[in-house]
């Protein structure tokens, strides 16, 4: 990685600093290790200090094998499904509920039990209930709490039980990875080479977080900085370097997990001195989901929220001064934080591919499946990793929430019957972004098609209609409180964003499932209850 030009830096000060940086870190990082394993450690002594700041140094995931040895795990299996996730999670509960005496086993490189995503965007880091977030709950939307966890621990059989079991049951294997798949043996292959036979396979690996070029090849000064937001291990880092008093937060990225921290961070530390910057190449916020309208409107409820939104705006190198690390862009405006935070999306784990001789699709990516999920004989793809035929839309990849559950769910159906069902029922998704902005969407919710926004405008029965690709009709000073945006392709209504409009979604299901057209817009609307 290039030295950044910036007087401050001397380059051989800079080559001194990352060798010893290197060695003191694998010396000390040996050692935290060793003591961690053993047990020696306790909750303050388990990660060092870095010399000169109050912060802990970033801590090691450490991943425990569950079982430790691979021979307590089952040598064939009529259900096996690779990937610890929402996908599986409601793959492996339609499997129970089609086959109650049905045997799964569950292969996951996580050290938890499956878990929801989106809660560690959203509820999780805007709680104040201090004893919840460390209990892993949040409260839903009648008040009441719930786990992020689909299952208590005690849910999940031992491995070594699993075929004993009359009434059948799930198993967890945690820490293990599946290398390879030899699909006409209908064999998965761990890491140390041991081997289990399935009946029928699920693969619902999900995805990792993308990377940009500025961020690749990070010191390891730099790199004790950055957050490649996904999961359990990344909230509850993140959490800690802001309750111990972070002040400023770079958030690089525009897209939902983007925008959902900046707000759920910005009303975390508001009080507390900590200012919140977002920074994204697109003109505005969501750009890749709604109207350019809309988007301009969201970033300005945004900044109400007091966050600092950066559009148009690209990072060009990071490096550390002193104790903060310089965010430089590409305009050369310089932002200094105490921890940066990447969430630019997310790519499919496709690793297993090539080994396993499983097709990639060249533009959407994830495993080619066809319309019941099936990629291979007896092989299924489910979640994040699936690119299904649509039969209704095409050929589609989805990142939500809602389409692991959906897809997963199908994917269960499917391999407990002879003859599958296709996918056809449309995934939801759905954000918060403040007190002003809750939405829920479904069908292809793409901001290149036309659209047509129906808003309440007054308390009286008016509303107001706004073409997405009509700029010349966007008023600066509308406030799009209420509303239906129609996405139409060929005249012919294919995606719907509910705007702060709750409780409807089974009427915009039925809506898609008719097909209907721009002419029906008005009345369809109704339908709202926008007046």
């Amino acid at each position: 990685m290039p030295v950044p030009e910036n007087p401050r830096f001397d380059p051989r000060d800079l080559t001194r600093n990352r060798i010893y940086f290197l060695l003191s870190l694998v010396l000390a990082g040996g050692v935290v290790y060793r003591l961690w394993d053993k047990g020696l450690l306790t909750e303050e002594e388990e990660r060092p200090v870095v010399k000169g700041t109050k912060r802990k140094s970033k801590r090691p995931q450490i991943i425990a094998k569950k079982p430790s040895a691979s021979a307590d795990i089952p040598d064939d299996v009529p259900y096996l499904l690779i990937g610890g996730g929402a996908a599986t999670f409601s793959a492996f509960r339609a499997i129970k509920l089609a086959d109650p005496q049905a045997k799964v086993l569950v292969i996951t490189n996580e050290p938890y039990t499956p878990y929801m995503r989106p809660p560690l965007s959203k509820e999780m880091f805007s709680s104040t209930d201090r004893q919840m977030v460390q209990n892993m709950e949040f409260k839903q939307t009648d008040g009441s709490p719930r786990s992020i966890f689909f299952e208590d621990e005690t849910y999940y059989l031992p491995c070594t039980r699993l075929k004993e079991e009359e009434n059948g049951g799930v198993a967890l294997a945690q820490g293990w990875t599946v290398k390879k798949l030899e699909v006409t043996k209908k064999t998965a292959i761990l890491e140390d080479g041991k081997e289990i036979k399935y009946g029928k396979c699920l693969l619902a690996v999900g995805s990792k977080p993308k990377n940009i070029a500025a961020f690749e090849d990070l010191t390891p000064d730099v790199d004790e900085r950055v957050t490649f937001y996904r999961g359990i291990f990344d909230f509850e880092e993140l959490d800690e370097i802001v309750t111990n008093g972070a002040k400023s937060i770079v958030i690089v990225g525009g897209g939902f997990l983007g925008s959902e921290l900046a707000c759920s961070l910005a009303k975390r530390g508001r009080g507390a001195g900590l200012s919140v910057t977002q920074i994204f190449p697109e003109k505005n916020n969501m750009s890749k989901v709604l109207p350019e309208y809309l988007g301009r409107w969201t970033m300005k409820m945004i900044r109400n929220e007091g966050v600092q939104v950066l559009p148009d705006s690209k990072v060009d190198q990071v490096y550390m001064v002193k104790d903060q690390i310089q965010v430089l862009l590409c305009d050369g405006k310089v932002i200094p934080a105490d921890q940066v935070v990447v969430a630019v999306g997310a790519e499919p784990n496709t690793e297993l591919a090539k080994i396993s001789n499983l097709e990639v699709d060249e533009s959407l990516g994830g495993f080619v499946a066809n319309a019941e999920l099936e990629a291979r004989t007896d092989l299924y793809v489910a979640g994040d990793c699936v690119c299904f035929y649509d039969e209704t839309y095409g050929r589609r990849r989805i990142e939500h929430h809602d389409n692991a559950i959906v897809s997963g769910r199908l994917a269960g159906e499917n391999m407990v019957k002879e003859v599958g069902n296709p996918y056809k029922e449309q995934a939801i998704f759905w954000s918060d972004l403040g007190p002003n902005i809750s939405f829920e969407a479904i069908g292809l919710v793409d901001p290149s098609l036309p659209t047509v926004g129906i808003y309440a405008k007054t308390e009286e029965e008016d509303v107001e209609e706004v073409m997405g690709d009509d700029e010349e009709k966007d008023d600066p000073n509308e406030k799009y409180t209420k509303g239906v945006v129609f996405y139409l392709k060929d005249d012919i209504v294919v995606g719907i964003v509910l705007w702060n409009v709750l409780n409807k979604l089974n009427i915009a299901k039925h809506i898609l499932k008719q097909s209907k057209k721009y002419d029906d817009l008005n009345e369809l609307a109704k339908l709202f209850s926008l007046h």
